[in-house]
């Protein structure tokens, strides 16, 4: 059995006792209680000065008033002393201060006071700018609830914003002044109501306002997406280019010039359309007309410019291989089956009853744009493609870098006519009626895609002056291209060659290819990067760049004359 020392009995006993009592001692509850104001200082004073407390229990006080209106409490610095400012509603009369527990409120009352501010304008700036901030010095600058800056020959003036203030400094950002010279006056509080300075006294300053300066006086007709550029001073300052109403896109800004792009509007038509240029800054207060004569030209064609297309090729640039000029855009080959042609897909090889002959509803028919496509799958010929001229070309597409069929754009059946029905027509230059034509296209000379400028002859196919008879649902580089690339061989060129294009409507083209006509469109192929796929002859993998002219209106065979 263990023997225990005393001593050692007797030391855990103590210190038992000692840890008992410590434990009773610091679980006693804390005695909160109201505030209790001892004194105060300044015995007056005037809105915004700050006053201190001296008293007890001053931790967890929550509000505080002087003549029964609240205050503002600056600062708690300790359990008996916090700081008070007084705000525009103080008045006159005795302070309190309260808690959760209660109130406490001071013997004596606290005066206020309503000096009227005075500037100092020794030390104050003859001229600033617009936007800057400006430091103003006085006495009882602490009762300024605003600085009004008004302009020369301006009933009213704009308030600055304060940034900060004291008694005897206030930091104010100069507002907007519509010119060069203004009056500074303040409002404050007389004790009874807000009143202003008088402006006949009131201190003068000159006031840059830095007005951007178009020097850019003559305005050549445009067209939308066009960049314009401003040239002057202090364009930086500007906030808006505006076409009647319509905000324009801003693209480079600096001091000495300002580029904005002509945006689209659903309200122009059709050849000239005149709009006021005009300009707006100093945060939309000043706006300045630049011309009332703004020519933009909206041509009757569509054009886009610098398209690229890939053929068949596997790897993720290349499987964009759909262009559609009615959208001016370049499709993934992975957005066939939903936004290219959907209903392609989904009637598979019954979409066409035949070679560029619809076999669809013409709902279903005009629910596609229009598109094309370059393909490498004859004999080493690239060659530009119809979709419904053949149910073999669309299967060649694939969306995946895989071999599988579920990875084709047209699926597991493969097979597959597209739904839009075009022919084609190289321009040989050779030709001279189709050079003078193809020159328009390649000199951007081409404005106009309509009936009086493209009569179509159904009987003698030919549209203006040239025979249409020959038109092909697809066109191989040994026709538009003849001599510049080499079966098996890669090669970069220029190719400079102009194609003619007739989009039909859901009749198709097999029985005349001069009825039926939608839309006509110019195709000028610019460059060709010739590369074959897999190690084979095919140019599968080849990209194009070109230019393209597409009428925007439906072609009306009645106002042909």
């Amino acid at each position: 059995m263990k023997q225990y020392n005393k001593w050692g009995l007797i030391f855990l006993t103590v210190s038992i006792l000692v840890w008992s009592s410590c434990d009773s001692i610091s679980m006693n509850d804390f005695t909160a209680s109201a505030p209790q104001i001892l004194s105060f200082s300044p015995g007056s004073g005037s809105v915004g000065s700050e006053i201190v407390v001296i008293g007890e229990n001053l931790d967890d006080v929550v509000s505080a008033s002087i003549g029964g209106e609240e205050v503002t409490i600056l600062q708690k610095v300790s359990n008996q002393r916090l700081s008070l400012k007084v705000t525009n509603n103080a008045k006159s009369g005795k302070i309190t201060l309260s808690n959760s527990v209660g109130k406490g409120t001071s013997d004596t009352d606290f005066t206020l006071e309503y000096p009227a501010p005075s500037i100092t304008t020794t030390n104050m700036p003859t001229e600033v700018e617009m936007g800057n901030k400006l430091l103003l010095s006085g006495s009882h600058m602490n009762v300024i609830s605003a600085v009004i800056f008004t302009a020369a020959g301006y009933s009213t003036g704009n308030e600055a914003n304060i940034l900060s203030q004291t008694e005897n400094e206030i930091l104010v950002k100069i507002p907007y002044v519509g010119s060069d010279q203004a009056s500074i006056t303040f409002k404050y509080f007389n004790g009874t109501e807000d009143v202003e300075t008088p402006i006949a006294s009131a201190p003068q300053i000159t006031v840059k306002r830095y007005e951007p300066n178009v020097t850019t006086s003559f305005f050549e007709p445009v067209t939308v997406g066009e960049i314009v550029t401003l040239n002057g001073t202090y364009l930086n300052k500007i906030d808006k280019v505006l076409l009647n109403d319509q905000e324009c896109n801003i693209t480079v800004q600096n001091e000495n010039e300002l580029k904005f792009a002509v945006p689209a509007s659903q309200d122009y038509v059709d050849g000239d359309n005149t709009r006021t240029l005009r300009i707006s800054y100093f945060d939309g207060r000043e706006v300045h007309t630049l011309t009332e004569n703004f020519t933009i030209k909206v041509l009757s064609i569509y054009f886009w410019e610098n398209k690229k297309v890939y053929g068949q090729g596997r790897d993720v640039e290349s499987m964009a291989s759909f262009f559609s000029p009615e959208t001016g855009l370049v499709y993934a080959n992975s957005d066939w089956r939903e936004v290219v042609d959907p209903i392609s897909y989904k009637y598979q090889e019954q979409t066409c009853s035949a070679y560029n002959t619809p076999n669809v509803s013409n709902e279903e028919y005009e629910s596609v744009n229009p598109y094309f496509f370059f393909s490498g799958a004859n004999a080493g010929q690239l060659q530009i493609n119809s979709p419904a001229g053949s149910s073999g070309q669309l299967r060649n597409f694939y969306w995946f870098n895989n071999s599988a069929n579920e990875y084709r754009v047209t699926g597991a059946k493969a097979n597959c006519y597209g739904t839009p029905v075009l022919t084609f027509l190289y321009l040989d230059p050779s030709n001279s009626k189709y050079k003078a034509l193809a020159d328009k296209v390649k000199n951007g000379t081409l404005t106009t895609i309509d009936e009086a400028t493209f009569p179509i002859n159904v009987d003698a196919k030919t549209c203006g002056e040239i025979s249409i008879a020959s038109m092909k649902s697809s066109l191989n580089t040994d026709v538009w291209a003849n001599g510049i690339f080499t079966v098996g061989e890669e090669k970069q060129a220029n190719v400079d060659a102009v194609i003619l294009i007739l989009y039909y409507n859901v009749n198709g083209s097999a029985a005349n290819v001069a009825a039926n006509v939608k839309r006509i469109g110019l195709l000028h192929i610019k460059t060709v990067d010739f590369k074959m796929w897999n190690n084979t002859s095919a140019p599968s993998s080849s990209s194009v760049e070109f230019d393209i002219y597409w009428q925007k209106h439906d072609y009306d065979y009645s106002k042909v004359q």
